[in-house]
């Protein structure tokens, strides 16, 4: 037998930091390797993703995996055993084969991407490397942590309609020393809520930042920046915003509903520019218009020119999408999230294809995560510039800031934190 072949496949149905359902599958190559990875799953998430299969029954309130572990051990892993499990393309390529649909409906983006997943990080101990290494033989690049650390939208119980203020330590001389930064900072931030607003206002978001009882983004923003004064930071930190606008855009009326008030596409730009006007620092803007709202999109990249626009619905780590964006100069950057394509490869392959046309890529976290640190060797396995993690608080996410840090000093010397470049698609 070929000590590389697929020899087993398992899954099982455990719970993310939001008590939903999610899948933990398990792949052994050779009898004796074996990767475990974890499914994350998005509560913002856009119409072109991939497809996230669920139960649909009473248990979990419809959210239960358990279809999705059947596909998989019954469909996937019969197609699977006996394959070389060091060829990751070969299988990315016979899993969405496998599936046969355009969004992996039929068997699940989730059951795909966990089989993905676990496949790659069993390979890699199959070839005694860290996985970013075995990815990536160049890997090296330590991304900017783009840190949630005030939330709103869906991702908080409040009334702010921007999903993320987030802030980024470019001037940190290391991942570690950032870090460092952005727990004084969430510190600083807590001190401030408790002092104006009370202790309620400390309550985490589903992001693990603070969402306090706001309903103004400008007030969100004069926090932040009190913070980063507060700590002494104020000329190391740069700041972004997801305004993930498609969760407040009316399709019927082609309106946005924009802290109080309903707005054309054109107000909407314009409310965008006076709080940038107002917050030089926010250089990173992420969905600020829907994700079919493609004329707006064009017009926002276009008046925005020395800024980061992310997009993230509109191009779901989607190759096909992106490569409509370039064409229509849609934002300048991309998000990268695995599960909104279902695979390594693709994922991998989009990010490639974004910074080969001079997008930079962001690679990001969901808000339903696990304890699961994979993103964050995928990241420098891509070298990207930029991370987008929540907040400090939780292990869901702690656990994605330690690999980093546990990644640098394995690196050491041949560690490069993309710090001010993190905006250069070719970092």
């Amino acid at each position: 037998m070929k000590t590389n072949e697929i020899t087993d496949i398992k899954a099982i149905e455990i719970i993310d930091n939001r008590g939903n359902p999610t899948v933990r599958t398990y792949v052994t190559i050779g009898h004796h390797f074996i990767g475990i990875a974890d499914v994350p799953s998005g509560s913002s998430t856009g119409s072109f993703e991939a497809l996230e299969l669920r139960d649909g029954e009473k248990r979990y309130n419809g959210m239960g995996v358990r279809k999705v572990i059947h596909n998989i051990e019954s469909k996937i892993k019969p197609a699977m055993s006996g394959l070389d499990g060091t060829n990751q393309r070969n299988i990315d390529y016979l899993l969405s084969a496998l599936d046969g649909t355009e969004n992996k409906s039929k068997l699940g983006a989730n059951a795909i991407l966990g089989v993905s997943l676990a496949v790659a990080k069993a390979a890699a101990q199959a070839c005694q490397l860290p996985l970013y290494r075995y990815l990536n033989a160049g890997a090296h690049v330590l991304p900017v942590p783009q840190a949630c650390l005030i939330n709103g939208g869906m991702h908080a119980g409040n009334d702010l309609d921007i999903q993320e203020y987030c802030v980024m330590p470019v001037g940190a001389d290391s991942f570690a020393h950032g870090v460092q930064m952005l727990c004084e900072i969430f510190q600083e931030i807590r001190e401030i809520l408790l002092k104006t607003m009370g202790k309620n206002a400390t309550n985490s978001s589903e992001d693990g930042g603070f969402a306090p009882p706001l309903d103004n983004s400008f007030k969100a923003m004069e926090i932040l920046y009190q913070a980063v004064k507060n700590a002494g930071y104020e000329n190391e930190i740069e700041y972004g915003l997801d305004f993930a606008a498609s969760g407040f855009y009316s399709t019927d009326k082609k309106t946005y509903q924009f802290e109080g008030k309903e707005r054309s596409t054109r107000e909407m730009i314009d409310t965008i520019k006076a709080l940038v006007k107002e917050f030089p620092g926010i250089v990173s803007i992420e969905d600020p218009l829907d994700e079919q709202d493609y004329d707006g999109w064009i017009a926002f990249t276009e008046e925005f020119t020395n800024k980061m626009i992310i997009g993230d619905d509109i191009f779901a780590t989607n190759k096909k999408r992106i490569t409509m964006g370039i064409k229509k100069k849609i934002a300048n950057a991309i998000l990268c999230k695995v599960n909104q394509i279902g695979s390594v490869t693709e994922a991998c392959d989009a990010a490639l294809f974004a910074k080969s046309n001079r997008y930079p890529v962001v690679m990001s976290v969901r808000s339903g995560e696990t304890e699961d640190s994979v993103l964050s060797d995928i990241s420098v396995a891509l070298n990207a510039g930029l991370f987008k993690t929540g907040g400090i608080r939780g292990s869901d996410r702690g656990t994605n800031y330690n690999r980093f840090i546990e990644i640098e000093h394995e690196l050491g010397s041949l560690a490069l934190y993309a710090g001010r470049n993190c905006k250069d698609s070719l970092v």
